[in-house]
């Protein structure tokens, strides 16, 4: 009887779980052919409302929603891992050794053409050649991105491209040009490198503001996952490719000091704390559904291959630098019981605001297939911006929040910590310092929490461990709890609301 009492005393006082995204959203699997080897390489959306889906033994096959029905349309590629529809009969596929033109020239659904379009880089044959893209800018250039090659594997004994020894040491290299580059294809078909200093850059994307985005992974000279804002000369940290950079001294650039390396490269953007936030972030997709995919259209979602969640990209500008949060779009369920699979490659919003993920295992850890998440209704209550102020950060929500609730200093727990860039593979958390909220003020719509830190420092990133939060009425709880912001630049003026 008392132990009866004790537990419903317990229940009462605890608080209710927080929102999930199954409240506000449903999970499709999406039923591949008999006989397919599922690893998805690519996915797009042709302009009538078909799917364009890659895999990685070679096929490239079309979908039809409305009538579920799947059909080949080209065969015989290798690891197509990038797909972009120019028209519902043209495509353009990134395989290892070429960018190509597939295109039905009689309309029967099926192509007839394959044409190359790029391949002016090279190929030693190690396993980890990946080439990844292509994006398209608004004056008509493409990008591709180039993984390096890894120790685990070999080369062959024929090359395409010239053979540099320099580009060869480390755990991962770059023997062949231009790998751990991002090119550029002009409409004029002309191949140019771009940027350096790439590991494994299997996400590129534009956001909403037209701003190139590439996500690299957790590795050597990658103390965690991260994601860059990339510009034409740059190098961004992973030295290998630096033996094929124009005027580049004739040296092995690893045998450079982290150090000079440092002062060489420019950083990221958005890192992505390991295992706090993500393993192996793959592609992003800007939500441009208009509100079909509920309240964050315009925000960039990044795809993650260990865990069984997406990430949202919350951009701040800071003296003309992007720079910003990363928050999980966690997605444990759907109303119809069907969890979120892991290996999410690839991303792409249908023309009805749903949001349909290629997933693939490939010899890593991941799952094969297609699923689609739909919005279903409602507003969670979640973090819709986080933007740096001189004393600390503004969180802006998607509702009012609860006064109450919102200004106890004990609801926010701030730690700050750094990665080491250093030619080991992955860094622990260095540094890490507990960070005081000092003060909390709420905007008279209550929609914006301010926080006052106790000190602010560049070059470090901030984990916002958020507590008992409600909306308004005290129904709604707060859905994700954690979010990380990569301090790069301190901000020493007052601005306006959030910079997306």
């Amino acid at each position: 009887m008392l132990l009866s009492l004790l537990t419903s005393l317990w229940l009462w006082a605890s608080p209710a779980p927080a929102d999930t995204i199954s409240d506000y959203y449903t999970i499709e699997t999406i039923h591949t052919p008999p006989g397919l080897t599922a690893e998805t390489g690519a996915l797009t959306f042709l302009p009538d409302g078909r799917l364009a889906v890659c895999f990685h033994r070679g096929e490239v096959m079309l979908y039809n929603p409305k009538t579920k029905i799947w059909k080949l349309f080209a065969e015989g590629l290798h690891d197509p891992l990038g797909i972009m529809a120019i028209s519902n009969r043209e495509l353009l596929v990134m395989q290892r050794p070429e960018l190509t033109r597939l295109t039905d020239t009689n309309g029967d659904g099926v192509a007839d053409t394959y044409e190359t379009v790029a391949d002016q880089f090279g190929m030693s044959g190690n396993y980890h050649e990946f080439a990844f893209g292509p994006v398209r800018d608004s004056k008509g250039n493409l990008y591709i991105s180039l993984n390096t090659a890894s120790n685990g594997a070999g080369i062959r004994d024929e090359l395409r491209g010239r053979y540099d020894s320099l580009g060869r040491p480390g755990r991962m290299y770059a023997c062949v040009p231009y790998r751990g580059w991002v090119m550029q294809i002009t409409p004029d078909g002309k191949v140019k490198p771009y940027a350096s200093g790439f590991r494994s850059p299997n996400g590129l994307g534009f956001d909403a503001q037209g701003r190139l985005l590439v996500t690299d992974n957790q590795g050597d000279w990658l103390g965690t996952s991260k994601l860059y804002q990339v510009e034409e000369g740059k190098f961004y940290g992973h030295p290998t490719s630096l033996v094929w950079r124009p005027g580049f001294p004739e040296i092995d650039p690893l045998t450079l000091s982290p150090q000079t390396l440092d002062s060489m490269r420019t950083i990221e953007s958005i890192a992505f704390p390991h295992e706090v936030m993500a393993h192996s972030p793959t592609q992003m997709v800007v939500d441009n559904s208009k509100g079909k995919f509920g309240p964050f259209a315009g925000q960039t979602f990044v795809g993650e291959m260990d865990f069984p969640h997406l990430l949202r990209i919350l951009p701040d500008v800071v003296d003309g630098q992007m720079q910003g949060s990363c928050v999980p779009f966690f997605a444990k369920g759907g109303s119809n019981g069907t969890p979120l699979r892991i290996g999410n490659n690839r991303l792409a919003f249908a023309p009805d605001g749903s949001l349909w993920l290629g997933q693939t295992d490939h010899g890593w850890l991941g799952d094969r297939g297609i699923q689609r998440i739909r919005y279903t209704g409602g507003t969670p209550l979640d973090i819709l911006a986080m933007t740096l102020t001189p004393t600390g950060f503004d969180l802006t929500f998607t509702q009012p929040v609860d006064e109450s609730t919102a200004q106890q200093l004990a609801n926010y727990q701030v730690r700050s910590y750094y990665y080491e860039y250093h030619r080991a593979y992955g860094s622990p958390q260095k540094d890490v310092q507990v960070v005081p909220v000092s003060a909390v003020q709420l905007s008279p719509d209550h929609r914006t929490v301010s926080l006052t830190l106790a000190r602010l420092q560049p070059r470090r990133i901030y984990e916002l461990h958020l507590g008992k939060l409600t909306g308004n009425n005290g129904q709604k709880k707060l859905m994700n709890q954690v979010i990380c912001y990569t301090l790069n630049r301190l901000r020493t003026q007052a601005v306006g609301r959030a910079t997306n």
